[in-house]
């Protein structure tokens, strides 16, 4: 490159290197502002996520203690009538505690409950139906689950429900 046209070069358009016999630009761009073009749909669909999950994550982190203690109760009892016994009463006090709620959640909150539950588990709502209450009672609500359009065995991924686990984040609940 000739000197004069090295210095035209260099006013135009910055500067340049020359590392080993090659010649490498070095351009400066204008400062430019890039604005997002906030989608008003998207956004009314985030913030009603939003809204959901903070409804239904209580429930499946009481769920999840409610399970430990379940467990942790049911190791110290000594035979298996003494256990079933536990259950129903168990059973009664979460019903008595909770259905008035649990009825008032929309079809996408119970969706979301369900995959929460999971969440906060390690265990689908299927799975931990079946255990304590039997094949019968779990393909039962299995079926009226899929009536509404859920699934009682959907599992949560953190992959693909990365805006429920961003929104669990703000929260704070993780």
């Amino acid at each position: 490159m000739k000197i004069r046209n090295l210095f035209i070069y260099l006013f135009l358009f910055g500067s340049i290197t020359i590392k080993a016999q090659d010649t490498l630009k070095n351009v400066t761009l204008p400062d430019f502002i890039v604005t997002a073009q906030k989608d008003p749909e998207y956004e009314k669909k985030y913030q009603r996520l939003v809204y959901n999950v903070k409804k239904a994550l209580p429930y499946a982190k009481l769920a999840a203690f409610r399970y430990q203690m379940l467990e942790q109760n049911l190791q110290l009892l000594p035979t298996e009538k003494a256990r079933k016994a536990y259950l129903k009463k168990t059973e009664a006090n979460i019903k008595d505690q909770f259905m008035d709620d649990l009825k008032g959640l929309t079809v996408s909150q119970g969706k979301i409950l369900i995959k929460l539950i999971y969440r906060e588990t390690g265990r689908t709502t299927y799975d931990l139906l079946e255990t304590y209450r039997g094949n019968f009672t779990a393909y039962f609500w299995q079926g009226m689950t899929k009536f509404y359009g859920g699934n009682l065995k959907d599992e949560y991924n953190p992959i693909e429900d990365w805006q429920i686990e961003q929104i669990i984040k703000q929260l704070g609940f993780e």
